[in-house]
């Protein structure tokens, strides 16, 4: 399930507060507690929200053995709800009304009628869901990691996400923060008295006969950073290119790795539209280049990275740094298939190879030389071939 076979998605957050002990007992008396099925809801006017022991939908037997893989917990929340579909509630709603109408055929119902049919097609979902009709079922994996005090949720729903966190926060009443593009420069500036220079950062003007890009994708307060996401995606790209596919870090080890399988890119000034490109190397084709000499940003990348004889392959989201479809192989790979600590140990050093990463890119947007590495990269982006990149009227 989930973290320990196949490809791997997910969220990060930090535990930014957590009164509990380390993992034993405590924790798998509040995984029981708060089991799915242990409160009863009605589907229909709430999903039910609980824990499962991680062996597949309705495994709820919790065991030390099983869910504690040396400092790390693994286990599932499950989300049951009752979704009716459409059709079927419009089908409802003409039976109830015509009854009502049945004195006034042909005629427009009443704002009262239509309000009575409502009322009694909002009691008909209810009892259905009562029933156990129209339930759906939906499972998330949940890797909680005490050595980096991170949870991975291993789902990239926001909707879904913070049911799960909700669920999280109220067992074991700690406290979680989304791991995204504005905490970890945050981060990154707190441990390298960069603060200062932070508050003065603003979205990057690549293409001077463009402009400042309003970022209409960002909300523009003061304390959200998330475009810088997307500035490091364009940066990563520029990089990969100049330097022949290697980034060296400051821990003296190198990152090789290039743009695959897809790219999406979209216009920061919200004038010339949407790019998606598939392709096994989406960056080396024209429609590429001449997205980002237009001025349009990356959103989302496929990534193959390679560090220290592990191999990566995922996709990144720019401005809430969700990892989707990992596949993570040591390149001396054994014929022997991997054990659940190794495959939690790969998950962790995918989280620190991307967070390096990025690291790396702080330490030049909030260093003194980033006006030079910009110039670089505006020459980069204008370089290749004779492009009109006029914002539209």
């Amino acid at each position: 399930m989930g973290f320990l076979s196949g490809s791997v998605t997910f969220q990060k957050f930090h535990v930014t507060n957590d009164p509990t002990d380390a993992f034993g007992s405590e924790h798998l008396e509040k995984l029981e507690q708060f089991r799915i099925g242990a409160f009863e809801t009605n589907l229909y006017e709430k999903p039910n929200v609980g824990f499962t022991a991680g062996a597949h939908l309705f495994d709820t037997d919790f065991e030390l053995e099983k869910n504690l893989l040396g400092d790390a917990l693994h286990f599932g929340i499950r989300v049951d709800s009752c979704q009716i579909p459409g059709p079927i509630k419009k089908a409802w709603m003409k039976q109830e009304l015509a009854p009502l109408m049945v004195d006034n055929p042909g005629a427009r119902p009443s704002k009262a009628v239509r309000d009575e049919a409502k009322e009694a097609v909002e009691a008909r979902c209810a009892d259905e869901a009562d029933k156990g009709n129209f339930k759906k079922m939906n499972e998330t994996s949940i890797l909680w990691d005490s050595a980096s005090e991170t949870i991975y949720v291993g789902s990239t729903s926001e909707k879904n996400n913070d049911l799960c966190l909700g669920l999280l926060e109220q067992a074991f009443e700690i406290e979680l923060a989304q791991h995204t593009p504005s905490t970890a420069i945050e981060s990154f500036a707190h441990e390298n008295n960069s603060v200062a220079e932070l508050h003065q950062i603003q979205p990057t003007c690549f293409i001077p006969e463009l402009g400042v890009p309003p970022m209409v994708w960002w909300n523009g307060e003061s304390e959200n950073y998330d475009y810088v996401g997307n500035e490091f995606l364009l940066w990563l790209w520029w990089n990969f290119e100049i330097q022949s596919g290697s980034i060296p870090l400051a821990d003296e080890s190198v990152i090789d790795g290039f743009f695959a399988r897809s790219l999406n890119l979209d216009c920061p000034f919200g004038e010339s539209g949407k790019e998606s490109i598939s392709s096994d190397s989406p960056v080396v084709l024209p429609e590429a280049s001449l997205a980002i000499q237009m001025g349009k940003l990356p959103r989302k990348a496929g990534l193959t990275l390679v560090r220290d004889g592990m191999q990566y392959d995922f996709s990144l989201q720019a401005e809430s740094f969700s990892i989707g479809s990992a596949k993570i192989k040591e390149l001396s790979e054994s014929a022997e298939p991997p054990t659940d600590e190794e495959r939690i140990e790969w998950i962790r050093s995918l989280s620190d190879t991307t967070e390096s990463l990025f690291d790396e890119f702080c330490g030049r947007r909030l260093g003194g030389d980033w006006e030079a590495e910009v110039k670089k990269m505006t020459k980069w982006l204008l370089s290749d071939t004779n492009v009109t990149r006029k914002r539209a009227a």
